[in-house]
């Protein structure tokens, strides 16, 4: 009896990665469209004005906010996943920020390190997405409150209100679709099969975390102190080559510009940020060339952090962890009864 010769497994090509592509190329569109208006050379000056010690200690400041952080998703995505493993997870989670294109990219990636730990899969996913929203709806609240507190003093109150308004609508394209993907979920929950079963465990956490008002305004609280925290190094920055504007509006003007950011219309909001920023302060006076500089400086400490979380990666995690990272939606799958 001869046996049939079994066929090599088909490998699936590759695709070409459009939405990077696209991402990529607005950065660089928006970045030389603002070079073009704001010569590079100024820029570069404005940038070379601030103190390396006071860049080391914006970076240092950046971390502990990110170690809050990471505090704070550690509170959401339930037990089984230590401090120092939720900290390694988050500084993974911004590496890949620097090249996932995307906005849940570092999402994903720290919740799947985490996941073998985690003793209920479906909260430590549904538990990263309200992570998410909940730093969402908190820099809203510091750009609506930051843009009433600096709007008397504004040249242009109409752009300052308008701007707003773009943050706001962002903001609740980002919340809308996890508020009708509850609708959603309720309706697949009927489902039988593994799908079925994770929708079920997925509603039943989402209610459980509606039920803690509490831990959620916790959460809340330490999200808008360390966004509060950012600002306040951006301003520190700014003081530091003379770029003078409003505190409030440095609150209004970078949360704004950070929520602007989330549209996946660039490379991590690279070149929209910093446009963003230099519109917004324009109106309290301030440089272009002074708002961009400080706006890619503080991009430098964005890669300085994913340089550093790329490393504590490779240093820190085993090797049998790091070849492949398990599903989290698969994790809660198998470990729901």
């Amino acid at each position: 009896m001869t046996s049939t010769p079994s066929s090599p497994v088909a490998t699936r090509p590759k695709s070409f990665p459009l939405a990077w592509f696209i991402r990529a190329a607005v950065s660089v569109a928006v970045l030389t469209l603002l070079f073009t208006i704001v010569p590079i050379a100024d820029v570069w000056n404005e940038a070379m004005r601030l103190p390396p010690l006071l860049w080391i200690s914006g970076l240092a400041l950046f971390l502990a906010g990110h170690a809050a952080a990471a505090a704070k998703w550690r509170l959401l995505i339930g037990a089984g996943v230590s401090f120092p493993q939720a900290f390694q997870a988050h500084l993974a989670g911004l590496a890949a920020n620097l090249c996932l294109p995307g906005l849940a990219g570092g999402d994903v990636v720290r919740a799947g390190l985490v996941a073998r730990s985690a003793e209920d899969g479906a909260q430590l996913a549904m538990g990263s997405i309200a992570d998410r929203l909940v730093d969402i709806f908190g820099l809203l609240v510091i750009a609506i409150v930051g843009a009433f507190l600096s709007l008397r003093r504004a040249q242009g109150e109409y752009d300052v209100l308008w701007w707003l308004l773009v943050a706001s609508m962002v903001a609740l394209a980002v919340l809308a679709p996890a508020s009708l993907g509850l609708d959603r979920a309720l309706k697949k929950s009927r489902r039988e099969g593994r799908i079925g079963r994770l929708f079920v465990r997925a509603v039943s956490v989402t209610a459980h975390l509606a039920r803690q008002p509490g831990r959620l305004l916790l959460c809340l609280a330490i999200s808008m102190a360390v966004q509060a925290t950012f600002v306040g190094i951006n301003i520190a920055f700014a003081r530091a080559v003379q770029l003078e504007a409003p505190v409030a509006a440095w609150f209004f003007a970078w949360s704004t510009a950070k929520i602007v950011a989330i549209a996946p219309i660039s490379m991590g909001g690279l070149g929209v940020r910093e446009a963003t920023m230099a519109k917004l302060l324009a109106n309290f006076g301030a440089d272009p060339a002074r708002v961009i500089a400080i706006g890619l400086i503080w991009q430098t400490v964005l890669y300085a952090s994913g340089l550093i979380g790329a490393l504590a990666q490779m240093v820190w995690m085993p090797h049998s962890e790091k070849v492949a990272a398990p599903d989290p939606a698969g994790a809660a799958v198998e470990r729901s009864p």
